[in-house]
């Protein structure tokens, strides 16, 4: 992490002056810190490309909103799908939904994370978001299931959010299960395709150092080359 964490206020964040001059070509700078847990502001930070996560400090928990320096983007096109996974596809082992176990998941997240950023007043967040989705149709946070046809036993899973016409990862579990071997990996497949099917221009997975994205397909993009396709497709 760098070593200087500045406060990001609402005023300067809203000042677009501030925000392509300062904020964008700072590449010294990619976290910043908020005590403000407030719906539009998130929005606000989602729809510029930052994605947030928390950090614990003796005050307490705070936003951590972060302007990557580069991002994982996969453009469906790109989609590799393993020959493993492309047997379960072809299974009745599975069961794959939307929005049918929000809270279960973020407790699985919880569970299966020995350090878990999402919680605590994040969490709140993220719930309130979810809970009003249906009062706005240009952000909308969400949950992803993949169950076990057998036992309906939740075995991935993941949450994030839609700004337009791009769907952004934030967490995500699978069981390591030896039963449940590539569900995770099965899971991220028919995200995909669920996304794709559904008019989604490209789905933005977040940092580009994890190999499971690469081995999806997803390439990685400068913070500039990013928000020059986010941005302009996040208001579609």
């Amino acid at each position: 992490m760098q070593d200087k964490i500045y406060y990001l206020s609402k005023e300067l964040f809203e000042d677009d002056f501030y925000f392509k001059e300062v904020i964008c070509k700072n590449t010294q700078s990619n976290y910043y810190w908020s005590d403000k847990w407030d719906e539009e502001f998130y929005i606000k930070l989602a729809k510029k490309g930052f994605i947030s996560t928390t950090y614990d400090t003796k005050d307490g928990l705070i936003l951590l909103p972060e302007l990557q320096l580069d991002y994982a983007i996969l453009d469906f096109k790109d989609l590799h799908i393993s020959k493993k996974v492309k047997k379960l596809l072809d299974s009745d082992r599975y069961i794959f939904s939307k929005n049918t176990q929000f809270d279960n998941v973020l407790d699985s997240i919880d569970k299966l994370h020995k350090y878990n950023w999402l919680k605590g007043k994040y969490r709140d967040l993220l719930s309130s978001l979810y809970n009003s989705n249906v009062k706005r149709d240009d952000f909308e946070v969400m949950s992803f299931e993949l169950l076990c046809s057998d036992t309906k036993k939740l075995v991935a899973g993941e949450v994030g959010y839609k700004t337009g016409g791009v769907y952004t990862s934030l967490s995500g579990f699978s069981l390591r299960d030896k039963e449940y071997n590539n569900f995770g990996n099965l899971q991220l497949v028919l995200l995909s395709k669920y996304l794709e099917e559904n008019g989604y221009k490209f789905w933005n997975l977040g940092h580009p150092h994890m190999e499971y994205k690469k081995k999806l397909g997803a390439k990685t993009y400068s913070r500039d080359e990013f928000l020059k396709r986010f941005i302009h497709m996040s208001e579609k």
